[in-house]
């Protein structure tokens, strides 16, 4: 596990530079520290002390988007660990898991990179849930593959739905040919309703130019 140079004495006048760990996959992906995700899965993985310390750096970055500065000792207290120093006090040890995961990068002696957000976890990971909650980690990654299904399928039916009254079609007529195309028929309303006023505001603008 990295060493953390300033974080061994945890001396009341010590403080931790954070900062954020910017990561486009991660953070569109990804979930808050402070989510039910992370409560309900990660939990059993990185432990409380550091989901407590990660919720607690996630909240500061979004105080303190650009970085903030963190009393390590005054932190410690805060989070029930004490402010007992060395490398294998339980504060500096939660920080260490931090980095050993890859939710937080070390970045000189006095410095340290956080993401904010985590990723979901791999397989390798899952497999240490107990049984329970790997089924529930299951049903959640099915459930999220169905919404994706249910939203490719929403952005298509709206593309269908426009394209067909920029050809002249009639909102009733656009919705009923929806529905002859297999689209559910709250869903073909919907993106009929979706695609009527984006229509009604593109005529809108062009007679506003033509004005």
């Amino acid at each position: 596990m990295p060493p953390l140079p300033l974080a061994t004495t945890l001396a009341p006048s010590e403080t931790l530079l954070i900062r954020p760990w910017p990561d486009a996959v991660i953070d569109s992906l990804g979930h808050d520290p402070r989510s039910s995700y992370v409560e309900t899965f990660w939990l059993g993985i990185l432990g409380p002390s550091t989901t407590w310390l990660l919720r607690r750096l996630a909240a500061g970055l979004e105080d303190s988007p650009a970085g903030f500065d963190l009393d390590l000792a005054e932190t410690a207290r805060r989070l029930g660990l004490g402010d007992k120093g060395g490398r294998n006090s339980p504060f500096v040890r939660a920080l260490s898991r931090s980095v050993q995961f890859e939710l937080a990068q070390l970045q000189g002696d006095d410095t340290l990179a956080v993401r904010r957000k985590l990723p979901p976890l791999n397989r390798r990971q899952t497999l240490r849930l107990p049984p329970s909650l790997q089924a529930a980690h299951q049903a959640w990654q099915e459930a999220q593959i169905g919404r994706a299904g249910v939203e490719q399928q929403r952005r298509r039916g709206r593309q269908l739905a426009l394209s067909l009254l920029e050809l002249g079609e009639d909102l009733e007529t656009a919705e009923r040919q929806l529905n002859r195309w297999r689209f559910h028929p709250a869903m073909a309303r919907e993106c009929s309703a979706w695609a009527w006023d984006r229509h009604r505001m593109a005529e809108a603008a062009a007679s506003a130019l033509d004005d």
